[in-house]
């Protein structure tokens, strides 16, 4: 039996069934708000075929998947990847020791960190992006969230390199490592498995706010979405479409990132189990 919780009372049989009838009509009320939802769509006519071909035509697909969905995943990965390069360096320069580091670094990232998105997608297009092909307006998206999301993970870097156990540094000074060998070779290593969770969120708010590319003609499954209502005049289906794509991906990438780090924990449980087993051979011995 597990050992009960000391953040609260484990519930007893009342509470339990109590919890229960709460969670029976909890779900009876969504599914109640869902049907009410697709009634209301069918009176007003938004479930007629017309509305829906694009999506089940062959040509329409294959621009919602290419030239949109595709598109939208290379801008979010490329953003999320120099986002974390860009917090890592703003992040462990806000600890540096010297403070014509530190307060530059504090500076760039609660600048970018203030700045709106979408504010900062208006501002890069108009000084950078509009003067070039459709490259400038997908670099646009792609820069706004680097500099938006490397701020914000700037600080989850920063959070989580002093999370560490401050034992760790210390042993590592100890033996007479170097600040640089001991934040590569102890901190950060550790220090990710504590921030991998907010690195994952970050990433998915990432691939949302491409959807914002659209004020500025970025490609992506909002850009052709309008193509498409515009088109039709659907935009309930087309945005009923357009959040499943979002959802789906998200779920995927969420998955994925949940997968790794329970690889990341089971590895790190192997290796204590190792140590100790080695500890114990040598004692024997």
């Amino acid at each position: 039996m597990s050992a009960p919780s000391v953040l609260f009372d484990a519930p007893g049989p009342r509470a339990v069934a109590r919890h229960r009838v709460y969670t029976v009509v909890a779900v009876v009320a969504l599914v109640a708000l869902v049907g009410w939802a697709c009634w209301r769509l069918y009176e007003e006519g938004q479930f007629a075929y017309d509305l829906w071909e694009p999506f089940v035509t062959p040509a329409y697909i294959e621009a919602l998947l290419v030239n949109g969905l595709l598109k939208t995943i290379q801008m979010a990965a490329s953003a999320v990847l120099l986002a974390v390069v860009f917090g890592l360096v703003f992040g462990v320069g806000k600890l540096s020791d010297h403070a014509v580091v530190r307060w530059p670094c504090w500076a760039v990232v609660e600048f970018f960190r203030a700045v709106p998105v979408l504010l900062l997608m208006i501002l890069i297009f108009f000084s950078y992006g509009i003067t070039r092909d459709e490259s400038g307006s997908y670099w646009t998206v792609v820069i706004s969230l680097m500099l938006y999301n490397g701020a914000v993970l700037a600080e989850v870097f920063r959070a989580g390199i002093q999370a560490v156990p401050s034992g760790q540094s210390e042993a590592a000074y100890a033996i007479g490592m170097r600040k640089t060998q001991v934040m590569t070779i102890v901190m950060l290593p550790q220090a990710v498995k504590i921030m991998l969770p907010a690195i994952i969120s970050q990433m998915v708010v990432a691939l949302k706010d491409t959807s914002l590319g659209y004020v500025v003609a970025a490609p992506g499954l909002t850009y052709v979405g309008a193509s498409i209502y515009r088109q039709f005049q659907n935009q309930v289906p087309t945005a009923i479409v357009l959040a499943a794509c979002y959802i789906v991906v998200n779920l995927l990438l969420t998955w994925l990132a949940t997968w790794v780090q329970k690889r990341l924990v089971g590895e790190k449980k192997q290796l204590e189990v190792s140590a100790v087993g080695n500890l114990d051979a040598g004692g024997k011995a």
